[in-house]
């Protein structure tokens, strides 16, 4: 499995019903409004980088009120 973490800025005052909506696709292990430079962090896994890439661009991405998305593939050096 890949997992990574998902910065994602939002539009103001979105990031809680962008948290509630990503929270529930398949694959996302959490999904936490926060403060700072982004407005929501999630962690996600899926089985493949390809995979995880379908998960961002195809599902997470659609979220309405996400304007900007980076992903941090988490590495086990």
């Amino acid at each position: 499995m890949v997992q990574a973490y998902i910065l994602i800025q939002t539009e103001v005052g979105k990031a809680t019903a962008v948290a509630e909506s990503i929270a529930k696709i398949e694959g996302v292990l959490q999904a936490e409004d926060v403060t700072g430079p982004y407005d929501v962090i999630v962690r996600a896994e899926a089985g493949t980088v390809d995979d995880l890439g379908r998960l961002v661009v195809a599902q997470i991405q659609q979220v309405e009120g996400i304007t900007r998305t980076l992903t941090c593939p988490v590495v086990h050096i």
